[in-house]
């Protein structure tokens, strides 16, 4: 076996186990750890792909293997967290199931991705990284406004934004993607009001920032579009 080409596959794996770990302390009711787990989740996913690309060890298995780990970090993880905070809201037994959509449209996502050959420079659809961030991230959103929980942890708006973001997920809206061709502020536009935004709502929310941040992410590609278009 050779044991260089093992390593980005060895990475995936702590991504999959990142993702076990925190539907076991989901479960357990630490709802605010899930993102936690996301996140570190999302750095073995990133690495993953440095590691293989910096030793030029990719691989088919190792595309496989990669899909496979985020459907459960970042399908399963965020689906779970949706439904056991929806369950304790309410005495409903079938609401919470609804918020399953997620990890459904999450694999969906994850499958077509694999085939897709139009995500050069632009991502089609929510990634579901983003999606998993945005989803794992609400209980600090509300821990830290707690004015918000009407409208953020009811049944209904879980229902509401589980289904939202999981059809984003598989939807044809072209998003911004990180991807820098040059430095030029006028071709990267969108790219630095992005960071900076992004910057700006971390350093003062820290993660209840993260849904933030992504909301104005799927706006600021709209209004990219918008403008493209005249």
């Amino acid at each position: 076996m050779n044991l260089k080409a093992q390593l980005p596959n060895f990475i995936t794996l702590l991504n999959l186990l990142s993702g076990v770990l925190g539907i076991l302390w989901v479960l357990d009711g630490q709802l605010l750890f899930g993102a936690y787990f996301v996140i570190l989740s999302a750095g073995f996913d990133f690495l993953d792909g440095f590691a293989a690309r910096l030793m030029k060890v990719q691989s088919d298995m190792g595309k496989e293997l990669d899909s496979l780990a985020d459907v459960v970090s970042f399908g399963v993880l965020p689906g779970i967290l949706l439904y056991s905070l929806t369950k304790t809201q309410t005495d409903s037994h079938i609401l919470p199931y609804l918020t399953l959509i997620v990890p459904l449209l999450s694999a969906y996502r994850l499958a077509r991705f694999n085939l897709d050959t139009r995500q050069s420079d632009r991502f089609i659809g929510l990634p579901t990284p983003a999606n998993a961030l945005l989803l794992s991230t609400l209980p600090h959103l509300v821990a830290h406004w707690p004015e918000l929980s009407p409208w953020v942890t009811s049944p209904i708006a879980l229902v509401v934004i589980a289904w939202t973001t999981s059809i984003f997920l598989v939807s044809n809206l072209p998003l911004i993607a990180l991807k820098f061709k040059n430095s030029s502020f006028a071709d990267n536009s969108y790219r630095y009001i992005l960071l900076c935004l992004g910057g700006f709502c971390f350093a003062w929310l820290q993660l209840a920032g993260i849904p933030l941040i992504l909301i104005a992410y799927l706006l600021l590609s709209g209004v990219e579009q918008l403008l493209l278009k005249k």
